[in-house]
């Protein structure tokens, strides 16, 4: 029996307007009152969650929550959104991947739990894009005071357009991945986390923290960061919009975030 559904925001519970549509909502409600943990597992910081959290009503409906952000590099309690697990990169990464930026026309920017910062280069019309996807200023910052440890740097971006982007990954991902976690998380963003970090290695541990089993775990995603998640779960959902590597990781696949992938799903496996 599902005991506890991570749902992934961008791509498969939000449509591609940035909205969560009716059905998706009262399944999920369906599936707390019928006793099951919903959490939210996304790459999007704790800033970026926040209206929608509050949208779904989940404060009303369950009040010891949680949420996995930053592609499981945080955990919060939503009760007072205290973070209860996380992982951070320290000054030295801060310095040397930021070297990693300076031969292409992308922005360097850094994720905490309050700031989206950005060193150097004029925001790109991507920065500016995410930034208001993620409901947040974007704030400019030296290096030194990056490195400076008065922030819990949790993740770094780099963002530009797909086709700089798609010439970063060819040239830096094995480079970038001997020594972080990485991914393309979207066409215009690679993301570097801690090493070892990702949303299911987030999921996992919140799942051991609450005593639920990994057979009772259920994930829904749509993207590249999805796929740890969806192969942890006992049921790996992949949304009909999601990539070929997602849904060869998943168990089942469920129809598109415009056509209520996410209320479906929960429909086929509740009270199995």
């Amino acid at each position: 029996m599902v005991k506890l559904i991570a749902i992934d925001m961008d791509g498969t519970l939000l449509n591609e307007k940035k909205h969560i549509d009716k059905p998706q909502k009262e399944a999920i409600h369906d599936a707390i009152e019928a006793g099951i943990k919903i959490v939210l597992c996304t790459g999007r910081p704790l800033y970026g969650i926040l209206p929608f959290y509050e949208e779904l009503g989940l404060h009303e409906l369950d009040l010891e929550g949680y949420v996995i952000l930053n592609n499981g590099c945080s955990i919060h309690k939503t009760k007072d959104w205290e973070l209860i697990d996380w992982a951070e990169l320290t000054p030295d990464d801060i310095d040397y991947l930021y070297k990693f930026s300076q031969d292409y026309n992308i922005n360097f920017t850094l994720v905490d739990d309050t700031h989206y910062f950005n060193i150097g280069r004029k925001p790109t019309d991507e920065l500016i894009m995410d930034a208001k996807f993620v409901f947040s200023d974007i704030t400019e910052i030296s290096l030194e005071e990056a490195k400076s440890g008065k922030y819990k740097i949790i993740k770094v971006l780099f963002l530009g357009n797909p086709k700089e982007m798609e010439n970063f990954q060819k040239k830096c991902e094995n480079i970038l991945k001997d020594s972080y976690s990485g991914v393309l998380s979207q066409p215009y963003v690679y993301e570097v986390l801690p090493k070892n970090n990702n949303k299911g290695t987030g999921l996992k541990k919140l799942a051991e923290k609450l005593g639920i089993k990994q057979e009772e775990v259920m994930a829904i995603g749509d993207g590249n960061n999805d796929i740890e998640m969806l192969k942890f779960a006992g049921v790996g959902v992949a949304m009909g919009n999601g990539t070929k590597m997602a849904k060869d990781a998943a168990n089942y696949i469920t129809d598109t975030n415009e056509n209520n992938g996410v209320a479906k799903a929960i429909e086929k496996f509740l009270g199995e």
